[in-house]
């Protein structure tokens, strides 16, 4: 197999370059997000983080919302899902949350994650709030962005 010419930090520079352009192009559409639904929606994906850092899946499957509960059905199929699709976010190694975009009636929270091999990754988290005024997570993409943390 042959090795790439480019050194892998400078693919991984690359790789963030366009994430963050991307985020910057969807930012200047976007309607801000304020300092309280920032830190609500940061509490949440964080509080997440926690429930499957403890393994429980009673917790994490909490602060998902109802059409995810509703697809997933219970929270050990919800919790087994996470562990065999969303390895890095049910055992990040690292993580350092973006700055969040509102689109329409949700907010798009992204977060750097790199995974126990030093892989880098960025978790796109779609929250929308709730009738009881809680946020809660509608969806979580994952993107390698082909880099390593050392």
């Amino acid at each position: 197999m042959a090795r790439s010419a480019t050194p892998s930090f400078l693919r991984f520079g690359r790789a963030l370059a366009v994430v963050v352009l991307a985020l910057l192009a969807v930012s200047a559409l976007a309607a801000p997000v304020s300092p309280a639904d920032e830190k609500n929606v940061r509490g949440v994906v964080q509080a997440q983080l926690a429930a499957f850092a403890a393994d429980d899946a009673d917790k994490a499957f909490s602060y998902a919302a109802p059409n995810i509960r509703k697809s997933v059905t219970s929270a050990a199929h919800f919790m087994a899902m996470v562990r065999g699709h969303y390895a890095v976010v049910y055992r990040p190694a690292s993580v350092a949350f973006m700055k969040p975009e509102r689109d329409g009636n949700e907010i798009v929270q992204p977060v750097q994650m790199s995974d126990a091999e030093g892989a880098t990754w960025v978790a796109i988290y779609t929250l929308e709030r709730q009738k009881n005024k809680l946020w809660r997570i509608t969806g979580c993409f994952v993107q390698s962005t082909n880099g390593r943390m050392v």
